[in-house]
């Protein structure tokens, strides 16, 4: 199987993605179940988008921005969400 070509967009789709398995929104590639709920996981990935949010500000373009910031901002309500919800 050929793997397309990686951008910017495509790696924090990919990081993104893998946050929401860990938080139980999405089912693994392959998967028609959830797994479930790894909130330690979901956390390193928000910070890792974070962390590229932060030393990429300035040499992204408008897109690029936009999309980061907004699959940040699902993904920390999400992480809320699914923290409330294992208490």
């Amino acid at each position: 199987m050929a793997l397309g070509q990686v951008d910017f967009a495509t790696h924090i789709l990919s990081l993104a993605s893998s946050a929401m398995v860990a938080l139980g929104t999405m089912p693994p590639p392959g998967a028609t179940e959830t797994a479930p709920v790894d909130l330690e996981t979901a956390q390193h990935l928000i910070d890792v988008l974070a962390m590229l949010e932060h030393k990429t500000r300035g040499n992204l373009d408008e897109s690029e921005q936009r999309l980061l910031q907004s699959l940040l901002y699902d993904l920390r309500v999400a992480y809320v969400d699914a923290s409330k919800a294992a208490r």
